[in-house]
Parts: C-alpha cells; sequence; structure tokens
C-alpha cells in the first residue's frame, strides 16, 4: 500500500475500535460467514471435511463455529496443496523458493507474500497471503503499534519521519521481519534491521550512527539495546517502544519503560495472523482483535479463525497459547475480547564470557530455522560461562554420525557469526523431548538439569 492508502486504511481500521461490542460480534460473523463459503467453494480440502463432519452448504449460514473442525499444523503440512486456495501454488514450490532464492521481502511469483514457519524442527511451514490479505494484516499491526495515539498524533509523528529500528531475527521469511519492513515503508518511515545475530560491538556502532527514535523488536532483544543505553554505551531519544515476537513480563516491561521513558506498546501476533492483539496495560489484559480473527478456547486449546486471509484459510486452527478470554461489555473502552495469562514462548538468552571478560549473547531464535532431516526436537542448556549443551531427539531411522556432522556445521557457522569461535558445544541425544506441563509449551533453552538417558558428543573441537 501507498502512503495515503496506508492513512485512509488505518484510520477506516481505528473507527471499528469504537465500535459497540455488539456491532463487533455482528462484524466478526459476517466475515466468518464470507470466510466458510470462500472455503467451501475454492479449497477442497475443506469443502471435504465440512461434508466428513455432515455439515451442508445452507448451514455454513448457520452453525455456531464451534461445530466446525479443528485443524493443527501437521495438518496443515500434510494437506498444503489441496487447502489452499491458489491453485499456482504448491508447497514443494515454495520450499525450492524458499531454499533458491534469498529471503527478502519480495512476493513469491511477484503476487504472494510467504512467511516461513519451521517451529523449533522438522520441515518448514508456510503461511501465504494474497496481496488484499498482506495489506489488511498491516494494517492491524500498524493500529497496534499505535494503539494509543490519535490520528493527529499519529500524522505528527509520520510528518518527522521516524527512524525505526527492528531487532530480532531478520535474515529469513519472518513473518514479523517482512511485515515490520513493509510496514515502515507503508507510513514513510526510516528503517534498519538489526537482527540478533549481530555481534554486540556492531550494535553499538550501528544505533549511535543511526539513532532510532522508535524501536521495535522481540522484547528480550530490545532489553540488551536498553541495558546499553543504560551504561552509556549507546544514546537514545527513544519515543515509542513496540514489542513482539515473545511474551513481555511485567518486570521486563516496567523496566524497558523505565530506561526509555515511555510506554510500551505489547503487540500479540503468530505467523498464522500476525495481528492478533495488543496489550498496553498488562492489569486489562491482552485486547483480542475480534474484528481481523475469531479466537476461541475449548479444553483448554486455543484455536484461531483468520477472517482476512482467503489465499490460505486457516479454520479452527489450534496455537499453543495458553489464554483466558473475557467477552467485552457495554463498560468497557473498547468493543474486544480480552485476554488474560497470556503465555507463549518465554525464552531466555544464552550468555558468553571469554578468558578477557567480554561478553556476547546467543539469541535461542536465531537457531530458530536449525533444520536437519531427522533431527525431531531439541532443547538447550547452559553449562558454563563458555559451554552449552543440546539434547537431541532424532527419529528412529536416522543416523547419528549424519545429524552430528550436520549440527556441528550449522552450529559452528552461527557461533562464528557471533564471535563466539570459543564457546564449546555439545550435543546428548535423548529418547524425548516433552513440553513444560504447566504451559504445554516446550522451551528452547532448559533452566534446570535433565535426567534423561544420553550419549554425548562435543562439538567444539
Amino acid at each position: 500500500m501507498n502512503y495515503l492508502n496506508t492513512l485512509l486504511e488505518l484510520n477506516r481500521l481505528r473507527k471499528q475500535a469504537k465500535f459497540s461490542p455488539e456491532r463487533i460480534k455482528e462484524l466478526q460473523n459476517q466475515k466468518l460467514r464470507r470466510l466458510l463459503h470462500y472455503a467451501w467453494e475454492h479449497s477442497a480440502y475443506y469443502r471435504r471435511t465440512f461434508e466428513h463432519a455432515g455439515i451442508t452448504e445452507d448451514q455454513l449460514d448457520i452453525l455456531p463455529l464451534s461445530c466446525f473442525p479443528t485443524m493443527d499444523k501437521q495438518v496443515l503440512l500434510a494437506h498444503f496443496d489441496e487447502l489452499i486456495t491458489l491453485p499456482e501454488v504448491t508447497q514443494e514450490e515454495l520450499r525450492k523458493f524458499d531454499e533458491e532464492i534469498e529471503a527478502d521481502r519480495k512476493p513469491y511469483n511477484g503476487k504472494y507474500h510467504v512467511v516461513h514457519s519451521s517451529g523449533s524442527t522438522g520441515k518448514p511451514g508456510y503461511f501465504v497471503y494474497d496481496e488484499n490479505a498482506w495489506n489488511s494484516m498491516l494494517t492491524g499491526i500498524i493500529r497496534a503499534a499505535l494503539w494509543n495515539m490519535t490520528m493527529p498524533q499519529i500524522l505528527k509523528l509520520l510528518l518527522k519521519r521516524p527512524r525505526i529500528v527492528y531487532i530480532a531475527a531478520t535474515d529469513g521469511r519472518y513473518g514479523g521481519a517482512m511485515a515490520v519492513g513493509d510496514g515502515i515503508d507503508g507510513v514513510g518511515a526510516k528503517q534498519m534491521y538489526l537482527d540478533i545475530k549481530t555481534p554486540l560491538n556492531q550494535w553499538v556502532e550501528k544505533l549511535s550512527e543511526f539513532r532510532p527514535n522508535i524501536v521495535i523488536g522481540y522484547p528480550s532483544a530490545v532489553k540488551i539495546m536498553a541495558e546499553l543505553v543504560e551504561r552509556g554505551e549507546v544514546k537514545a531519544d527513544v519515543e515509542k517502544v513496540i514489542s513482539c515476537g515473545e511474551p513481555l513480563g511485567t518486570g521486563l516491561r516496567n523496566y524497558l519503560e523505565q530506561i526509555f521513558h515511555t510506554e510500551v506498546v505489547n503487540v500479540y501476533g503468530a505467523s498464522e495472523s500476525l495481528a492478533l492483539g495488543v496489550e498496553m496495560d498488562p492489569k486489562e489484559g491482552m485486547i483480542l482483535f475480534d474484528d481481523l480473527n475469531v479466537i476461541e478456547m475449548e479444553s483448554g486449546v486455543m484455536y484461531l479463525t483468520s477472517l482476512y486471509n482467503f489465499a490460505q484459510p486457516l479454520i479452527r486452527y489450534r496455537l499453543s497459547d495458553h489464554l483466558t478470554l473475557k467477552a467485552a461489555d457495554e463498560t468497557d473502552r473498547y468493543p474486544f475480547t480480552r485476554a488474560v495469562g497470556l503465555l507463549g514462548r518465554n525464552e531466555d538468552i544464552l550468555w558468553f564470557e571469554d578468558g578477557s571478560g567480554h561478553r556476547e549473547f546467543l539469541h535461542p531464535l536465531a537457531i530458530e530455522g536449525f533444520c536437519i532431516e531427522g533431527l525431531k526436537d531439541y532443547q538447550f542448556r547452559q553449562i558454563t560461562q563458555d559451554s552449552f549443551e543440546m539434547y537431541a531427539e532424532i527419529t528412529a531411522e536416522a543416523s547419528k554420525s549424519m545429524i552430528r556432522s550436520e549440527m556441528m556445521r550449522q552450529m559452528g557457522r552461527i557461533l562464528a557469526e557471533k564471535h563466539l569461535d570459543y564457546v564449546q558445544f555439545y550435543v546428548n541425544f535423548v529418547d524425548e523431548i516433552l513440553p513444560d506441563p504447566k504451559t504445554g509449551k516446550k522451551p528452547l533453552i532448559l533452566t534446570e538439569g535433565k535426567e534423561e538417558n544420553h550419549e554425548e558428543y562435543n562439538l567444539a573441537g
């Protein structure tokens, strides 16, 4: 979208935040019924699964969403080509595109925005947005980022051509990096990507030269910038901090607000739908964008239905976040559902120190794309200030020696990029890696020891 269209769409979407709860429900239902009909007509997968569930076309307008079948990422991967409504797009061709074409923000075939989401392991999954869906999503995240501002305040901010730094994983087709980049282009701002794999001394140089006044990124990465500011290594006059990609704890929020002297806007999104909600006050909870999505909680499981992506419909798609939902009423400031107790992946950072006292970090999301055939799952645990180990779960037919060799190559490259060549790295093969029973999610970084049978290999030398 160009600058003017972005502002017009943003203003239209902002007005919906002033609707009554009843009007938002009506709008949500209209969008849902249109999506269900479109999926029935254009997706062989949905038509078959709806019919298998005993749902007829006439019932698409009357059945509650809870009557429709659910799905998850494994189902999406298995039935990708018959689920997507774009006949010219296949999962295999997207894999080739992702593997052979250097990651940038250029659309696939000049028309489709592809978000790479591999999770922690296995073959990558892809979420596809056509131009209409991508623009709807961009407007949604811009609304979230500027949630606490009036339209005159927004125009005043944008007229100053803000300098925006995005601190996260930026070297792949990650949804956040692509959406933030396109969104910044849409509002005519200056931008700089700061990849979390960049050595720390380069952070100081890049930030000092660019002098950002808006900071967007993973909260754990923004915290590192805040620490540089606190120590006086970087000077910053920041007007807005936008957290995304990870859960934001109250303690970290308070710290960032104290260092940057501004409110932190916490944007909630996922590769499946990058504009899910926004949080300004933890006491009020996360405001969910009911005009863009339907979020359900059923038996402790979260299901997402994206109302704006007709290219790759996701209807009752299972996500692993845990929410407690509170419906809006007439006394609430906004007409949207609120989520309390959002439990996303709470990642830590691995910090290392060499013999000279020089410290450097390794962000776990820098290795999010660490993908080896036969490697089912993995976790990390720091052992000392210059060593860490990896627990690896592999398939029964996989070769441990092959996986060991490939892990050595990939991790060696990552450590070299971060100037962490002195760090010792070990791998322990384990029978199974289980999620945290409290959150239902698997932490990439373990903070306690792990008692399992394993075989140990030193990958440092």
